[in-house]
């Protein structure tokens, strides 16, 4: 394989991706990677107005759109796939990124495992779990019927290294890997082993959610447990965004074409790191 035989498999022109989560700043980067790279990418939000200006930032020769979708609204997923059939013609790659935690479903001092609240737990699990299952449902049926596709999870280094005080996210993040699995033999075995199920599991990136926990807002030093990461983290430094890139163009494209049901970590080495 020649230079540009290797370049023209990340060559994403014409191809249809869909991304839930992707006004977030990790699906965000991947929306605009792929763009660039000559995708059609179609970017899902509950609230399209207070997206649209994202599209002013994603340039390339690929097209961006926003359209209206719920994770955890099943008419609102199939109106998008409508919509993005309609716009697009084919929904080749479908990424799930929404997801998120509730400070709510997470232990501390005044919050004991005993006094989690349910309806906080319920919502973790949903918007993780159930948000990732009923779009891969809706994106999935047109992969089925075209007998190819490739779908790519969001999970997090919280499944495979339960956090301390993180059950609800973890728990459900674990699931996120349970499924990716199951639902790659499934298409393989039922549908064609010409679509593809894998995830990513970012390890630890500042974001707005978790911000406040890595990082003190008032002296903008390292929390205690921004410490603690670091310190666990043997190339001794939080994710930005482009870190996810290679992973996820590469598990998208032909360059993976005989890769499906694993999990990639894409952590800094914090899953390898035992501590000693």
């Amino acid at each position: 394989m020649n230079l540009n035989e290797l370049m023209e498999l990340y060559n994403f022109t014409g191809r249809s991706i869909v991304i839930t989560g992707g006004t977030g700043v990790l699906c965000g980067a991947m929306a605009e990677a792929l763009v660039g790279c000559g995708a059609n990418v179609a970017i899902l939000a509950r609230s399209p107005a207070k997206a649209e200006g994202m599209l002013s930032v994603i340039t390339g020769p690929g097209r961006a759109i926003i359209v209206r979708g719920d994770v955890l609204n099943r008419e609102t997923l199939e109106e998008a796939a409508r919509k993005v059939l309609k716009e697009f013609g084919s929904i080749d790659c479908l990424i799930n990124g929404a997801g998120g935690n509730k400070p709510q479903a997470t232990t501390d001092p005044d919050l004991t495992f005993f006094d989690l609240p349910e309806e906080a737990l319920r919502y973790v699990f949903d918007v993780n779990m159930l948000g990732t299952i009923l779009p891969c449902q809706t994106f999935g049926r047109q992969m089925a019927e075209q007998g190819e596709g490739v779908i790519l999870n969001v999970s997090s280094m919280s499944a495979i290294r339960p956090l301390t005080r993180v059950i609800g996210y973890s728990a459900a993040k674990a699931g996120v890997n349970n499924f990716t699995q199951w639902l790659a033999v499934h298409f393989a075995k039922e549908y064609s082993p010409c679509i593809r199920v894998n995830a990513i599991a970012p390890g630890f990136f500042v974001s707005e959610q978790n911000r406040n926990m890595l990082i003190d807002r008032k002296t903008g030093e390292l929390t205690e447990r921004g410490l603690g990461i670091i310190a666990h983290t043997p190339m001794g430094r939080f994710g930005v965004p482009e870190d996810l890139l290679g992973a996820a163009l590469w598990l998208l494209s032909p360059a993976s074409a005989f890769v499906t049901g694993i999990v990639v970590p894409v952590d800094g080495g914090f899953s390898a790191f035992g501590g000693v």
